[in-house]
């Protein structure tokens, strides 16, 4: 579902004249306003507890004035994907629902969990539904891309996937950040501590920004 962040970032502008209820001032085709960026944003990972989403929802704390469409795994859920279910029950509602959430978009965030060293299964069986309806999962869209666990390792196998297979899917990668050690290194409150992983994500963060156009 769609809601406006709590905090404030930049906007597309719309030369659509801006509706008033008294008489016009000047030429309404001329009067202009801001649109606010359109982000949808998910943590590929369907745990209650999930790290992940944790983190995305933190990078959408730098993203202030947006509107945002953050996505739960757990809302698409379906069968194991396999050709005979494809060809004899055709395809699921949510993986058509999931498609639909990158038609109307300017910015996708994503931040992938690692299960035995690849993303975690309900993100993929969600990828290989999707995909097979149509191709282009992520319909062009920029994508920024983040990662993190509990481990050092900053769930950085699951990121690689994901950085060599969502452009296969029409993503416009933008960047990439991963974060080690969770637990030591964040904190709900103050978000990234270790201050030398910070100041990467934050100029990751701000090159995002200056790429996306609104």
């Amino acid at each position: 579902m769609w809601h406006k962040s709590a905090i404030s970032i930049q906007a597309r502008v719309s030369s659509r004249p801006l509706p008033v209820s008294g008489p016009p001032v000047g030429d309404p085709e001329n009067i202009r306003f801001f649109v606010p960026m359109k982000i949808t944003a998910f943590a590929a990972s369907n745990s209650s507890r999930s790290i992940n989403k944790q983190f995305v929802e933190h990078t959408l704390t730098h993203f202030p004035e947006a509107e945002i469409n953050l996505l739960d795994l757990n809302n698409y859920d379906m069968p194991l994907f396999s050709v005979d279910r494809e060809s004899n029950d055709g395809y699921p509602q949510q993986a058509r629902d999931f498609l639909k959430q990158f038609e109307d978009t300017d910015l996708v965030i994503v931040s992938m969990a690692e299960h035995n060293g690849n993303c975690t299964a309900a993100f993929k069986n969600l990828l290989d539904w999707s995909s097979r309806i149509e191709l282009k999962v992520f319909n062009d869209k920029p994508l920024f891309l983040t990662s993190t666990s509990p481990g050092k390792g900053g769930a950085k196998l699951s990121l690689a996937y994901a950085e060599t297979r969502f452009p296969r899917h029409s993503a416009q990668l933008l960047g990439t950040f991963s974060l080690p050690s969770f637990n030591e290194n964040f904190s709900p409150e103050a978000g990234i501590l270790d201050e030398a992983l910070k100041a990467e994500y934050l100029e990751k963060i701000a090159a995002v920004k200056g790429k996306v156009t609104f």
